[in-house]
């Protein structure tokens, strides 16, 4: 029995015409290679799955090729391509920096590079996964990547750029490949399954193409498990959607009719369906909310473009588009959406999404009663001015009796004698307000006066449980100056700041117990005293000579001296 080979590996690009989805990729390295413009170092960046390392093999191949056709591809005839093809070329060397990511491997490959081809124009160096290289390797990569010998070419790939040192960016050409889209990827498996002899489904290949998140070679990986699972060589809608778990678009559909209907027992039932046959609610939520934007993208002929679907199912879409509201879709959009982003956090996640879909259901209901209020009131503003704006009497209209309307103006304008009037009162008012006013108290007071209420205002605080502030005013030596000030020390900030706190209360007490509101405080923080360390021996005796004075006189008559 014949080998398996799996389609990612047999269907593996060999030149560049034959690259899916990346023809900026390939047209600029085409054109490098005509005009002789070739970098010494290439970066390869993007997603998995979309011909990184294809594209590195591939330019790797051509620019050894001894007989390049005019399209720029190789001859696959001579000695290099065969070589190459047979996986025996000494002049391509790839390195998997994965599991080489040391110093030691990055010095061996440095090693390599001192020697020249045996055959051919240059030797390629292709490291895949490059930014699993530790920070030491790619300092030892530095030099030579700047600097390399004229016949080496380094092409390095990763999938993630921004993990790569600046200094090694600075060196290279950078090439950032795109996803490849849906379509791209359903055409290239329709082109292997006829090669293949597959009976396949457009339907189920844009099925796969989306499944696969824009990474070809994920989407061989499933087309060759659908077909292996399908009997009789093909691969139809039903059995991929039942192989790859995906709710089927008619559900989508057959949803959305019942919702705009107001049909809520059998959305109900329709929900329970889905969940019985092993779909998760959240994978429904967020699947509905795309079905509501791509029913929103086929509203205007410019934006359906932007639907990637078959053809068949884009009918659809377009069929059902024209039969609901655009303000329905709007709204179920935004309900469903709030769903999905509150899906998680929510205890019961089936009533979750069935209050969800009740909502929807009922979206057609509050859009109409919001258009029959709207409309209803434009009809009363109508009657309501067309009352206001008619100047005929009620006698004359001989259809109905009105009410005689009192046109008279509302506004008095006061007379000249009203004005006087008001100016003299005020004036009055003003005089007599200002009379009221009396200047600021400024009773002499005597310093006892003074310590009695600073006293009592402590004691209140230490009956009010303010330990702190009561510590800060006992026991002050307070120091009355000029202008009624009152000077005093605290300990530190923290008595200032406790202080400031009950300040204002505290100078309104001594204000009106002494009858004075030019009081005032002016705090100073104590400073500490600087203690010294005695340390030597005649600082010891100079320190108990000044504190007994018998020291002394002891030393001068034992004729004693200190110890240096």
């Amino acid at each position: 029995m014949e080998n398996f080979v799996v389609s990612a590996r047999k269907y593996r690009p060999t030149t560049f015409d034959s690259v899916v989805g990346q023809s900026h990729i390939t047209t600029t390295l085409k054109n490098a290679i005509k005009n002789n413009h070739l970098a010494q170092a290439f970066l390869f960046c993007g997603p998995r799955g979309v011909g990184k390392t294809t594209n590195a093999r591939i330019l790797a191949k051509t620019i050894n090729c001894e007989n390049i056709t005019p399209e720029i591809e190789a001859c696959d005839t001579c000695e290099s391509c065969k070589s190459f093809n047979n996986s025996a070329s000494f002049n391509v060397h790839e390195l998997d920096a994965a599991s080489n990511n040391s110093v030691d491997d990055i010095r061996n490959l440095v090693d390599q590079v001192r020697y020249p081809p045996q055959y051919g124009k240059y030797k390629i160096y292709i490291i895949d996964e490059v930014h699993m290289l530790s920070n030491a390797a790619f300092n030892a990569f530095l030099k030579t990547l700047e600097e390399p010998p004229k016949y080496a070419i380094f092409i390095l790939a990763t999938t993630e750029k921004h993990k790569i040192i600046p200094t090694i960016l600075s060196r290279c050409q950078i090439f950032d490949f795109n996803r490849i889209q849906v379509r791209d990827i359903a055409e290239h498996l329709a082109r292997i399954a006829e090669k293949e002899g597959v009976d396949a489904d457009p339907q189920a290949l844009h099925l796969i193409a989306q499944k696969a998140d824009g990474a070809l070679r994920d989407a061989l990986s499933i087309f060759d498990l659908i077909v292996t699972f399908s009997s009789g060589n093909k691969v139809d809608y039903k059995t991929t959607i039942e192989n790859l778990h995906i709710l089927d678009y008619d559900y989508y559909f057959k949803m959305v009719d019942m919702l705009y209907k107001q049909d809520l027992p059998n959305v109900l039932l329709t929900f329970d369906e889905i969940l019985r046959n092993g779909f998760d609610g959240h994978n429904f939520i967020v699947g509905l909310s795309e079905h509501f934007r791509n029913l929103m993208v086929c509203k205007d002929q410019a934006t359906v473009k932007l639907l990637e679907v078959s053809d068949d199912v884009r009918k659809k879409y377009a069929d059902q588009a024209a039969t609901v509201s655009l303000g329905f879709l709007l709204s179920a959009l935004n309900i469903a959406n709030s769903c999905d982003l509150n899906y998680k956090s929510s205890k019961n996640a089936r009533l979750h999404v069935e209050l969800a879909l009740m909502k929807i259901a009922h979206i057609n209901s509050a859009l109409n009663l919001a258009k029959e209020l709207t409309s209803g009131n434009l009809e009363v503003k109508k009657k309501t001015d067309s009352v206001a704006t008619s100047t005929e009497p009620a006698a004359t209209t001989t259809s109905s009796k009105v009410d005689k309307v009192d046109l008279k103006p509302t506004i008095k304008l006061p007379s000249i004698k009203d004005l006087k009037t008001t100016v003299v009162t005020n004036v009055t008012t003003t005089t007599k307000t200002v009379e009221e006013v009396k200047p600021n108290k400024a009773s002499a007071f005597t310093l006892e006066d003074l310590k009695k209420h600073w006293n009592s205002y402590a004691e209140k605080l230490k009956q009010e449980g303010l330990k702190n502030e009561y510590f800060i005013l006992a026991n002050r030596e307070l120091h009355l100056q000029e202008n009624f000030i009152i000077k005093f020390k605290i300990d530190n900030l923290v008595q200032q700041d406790q202080l400031n706190a009950i300040k204002p209360d505290f100078l309104e007490h001594l204000r009106k117990n002494l009858d004075n509101n030019l009081i005032n405080l002016e705090v100073e923080i104590a400073k500490d005293e600087e203690i010294k360390k005695i340390y030597t021996a005649q600082e010891k005796l100079l320190y108990l000579s000044q504190k007994y004075p018998t020291v002394e006189e002891l030393r001068r008559r034992l004729g004693l001296e200190t110890d240096y």
